[in-house]
């Protein structure tokens, strides 16, 4: 079983920027997908951004230009570097894991279903 634990949130002003970590428990995350989504209140899980195995990235059009995905492979860490941040940004922001490599992958990658583990979310907020 593969535990997610993301770090990293907290209170900032519009503008500002937050660097959310999630580290896995299994030492081959590198053979996993990965992805970043967000649930603000009264609101569904929002898929922002995602990474293949291979490398390749996807984002979501709310937080293009203005998110960055990235994974350290060496110390099993994905990384969501937030800039320009906005009050509509805050939100509990969860990191999740596909271990199976489902076929097609990629093109559902902002979709919570393509994903078999999840953290336990950590909380951003931004104020105006």
């Amino acid at each position: 079983r593969v535990q997610l634990v993301e770090s990293g949130g907290g209170s900032v002003q519009a503008g500002g920027s937050l660097n959310l970590s999630c580290v896995a428990s299994e030492h081959n995350a590198n053979n996993f997908h990965m992805g970043w989504f967000r649930q603000a209140p009264g609101k569904k899980r929002e898929g922002l951004a995602s990474i293949h195995s291979n490398g390749a990235l996807n984002y979501a059009d709310s937080v293009k230009g203005r998110f960055t995905i990235s994974k350290d492979n060496v110390n099993d860490t994905l990384y969501l570097q937030m800039n320009s941040l906005k009050p509509e940004d805050t939100a509990i922001y969860y990191c999740a894991a596909d271990t199976r490599a489902l076929e097609g992958w990629f093109s559902h990658s902002l979709k919570e279903y393509v994903y078999n583990y999840w953290g336990q979310g950590t909380q951003v907020t931004v104020s105006s």
